[in-house]
């Protein structure tokens, strides 16, 4: 079954375009790991709160990708402008 991550961060509103840069380049490193990664969204709720929304075809998929990417350049630096980072994970079971 699909899961969706979704995952809030605050980052300094100075940091807004490393923000993004940072979160396109940890969704590109985390495709070219591997399969699983099919939708991956960025959002802002205000000047300090981003969440970011990652559709995953299979719980197993999401558990791969959180096993391999810690310490990965990617995640490190995408990590190095968040702060307060929390996240949830949905299993999707009816959709329309």
């Amino acid at each position: 079954m699909a899961v969706i991550s979704i995952t809030r961060f605050h980052a300094d509103p100075a940091a807004a375009e490393q923000v993004r840069i940072r979160h396109a380049a940890l969704v590109d490193a985390i495709r070219a790991a591997g399969p699983g990664l099919t939708e991956a969204r960025l959002g802002r709720l205000d000047e300090e709160t981003w969440v970011g929304v990652w559709r995953w075809d299979s719980a197993e998929s999401l558990r791969a990708a959180r096993q391999a990417a810690p310490g990965t350049p990617a995640a490190v630096a995408a990590f190095e402008v968040a702060r307060d980072v929390t996240a949830e994970d949905i299993e999707i079971l009816d959709e329309r």
